[in-house]
């Protein structure tokens, strides 16, 4: 094993959908980072927002391993980046989330970061989680418990989030440090795909397919033919071993919602211009 504390293997497809003429989405799949941003519909320049942040962290990869400061200082100059953008009358914006090959005391482990309503899910031991919480509204009401499920996939506010990176919204990223397994299988993607795929679609994917390439294809092809109604992304990262682990992975993993996508990811107008 070299210096890495996460051996990886990594694959990421993105897709500019069936009903969409700009791909907003953009991604970074190279050690030791693995995101997805997705710009923000409704607002002039989302694509330009979402290759800014990308860029910027972009200028990480390389590195055995990353820490959180590291990670904020990116952030801090990605929110810079994306506010100079001239776009007009509004503000460009993008989400942003995905997970970062992190070391504490030799072992590995799965630094998630999350801006938004993309999601980072972890696949392992037969079974599929999503890492990160959704920063939206829909979200918000579902805490509350003023709604549920099957409620919030048809809910008009379901595209309306309540963190973003730019688009006049400066709310703080959220952490998590997951340690890693071997055998760990990671999916990043935007909205567009967890949209169009429930959570046993994703994880029957990503459980029959062992290649992380076959995984990414197979998941942007039925995100295509659910509907396509956005922009997909999909990132899929495999730990091939784990720092602190003798065993090593060579095979796959063995291993709700359902919301019309038509809508496009927005800030929550009551919110636009909040200082979080």
């Amino acid at each position: 094993m070299s210096d890495a504390p996460i051996e990886v293997r990594a694959a990421a497809v993105s897709h500019t959908g069936l009903r969409r003429r700009i791909n907003e989405d953009s991604y970074l799949a190279e050690a030791p980072l693995f995101l997805v941003a997705d710009g923000m519909g409704g607002h002039d320049a989302g694509d330009l927002a979402s290759a800014a942040v990308v860029a910027e962290f972009s200028t990480l990869a390389g590195a055995a391993s990353l820490g959180v400061d590291h990670v904020r200082a990116a952030l801090r100059r990605a929110r810079a980046r994306v506010d100079a953008i001239d776009s007009g009358s509004r503000a460009a914006g993008t989400t942003l989330t995905g997970v970062v090959i992190a070391e504490v005391g030799g072992l590995g482990y799965w630094l998630t970061v999350n801006v938004g309503d993309s999601r980072t899910y972890r696949f392992a031991g037969g079974r599929l989680e999503q890492i990160s919480v959704d920063h939206s509204v829909v979200q918000e009401l579902i805490d509350a418990g003023l709604l549920d499920g099957a409620d919030a996939a048809i809910d008009s506010r379901r595209n309306e989030i309540t963190r973003a990176i730019g688009a006049g919204n400066d709310g703080q990223a959220d952490y998590w440090m997951v340690p890693a397994e071997p055998g760990d299988r990671i999916l990043v993607c935007s909205d567009g795909l967890s949209g169009e795929l429930d959570l046993d679609r994703l994880q029957t994917i990503l459980a029959e397919e062992v290649d992380p390439q076959d995984a990414a294809t197979r998941l942007i092809h039925e995100a295509l033919l659910h509907g396509g109604r956005d922009n997909i992304t999909a990132v899929v990262v495999d730990a091939v071993s784990v720092g602190g682990h003798d065993d090593l992975y060579d095979t796959a993993p063995a291993g709700a919602r359902r919301a019309d996508a038509d809508g496009d990811t927005r800030p929550r107008p009551q919110t636009r211009g909040d200082r979080s």
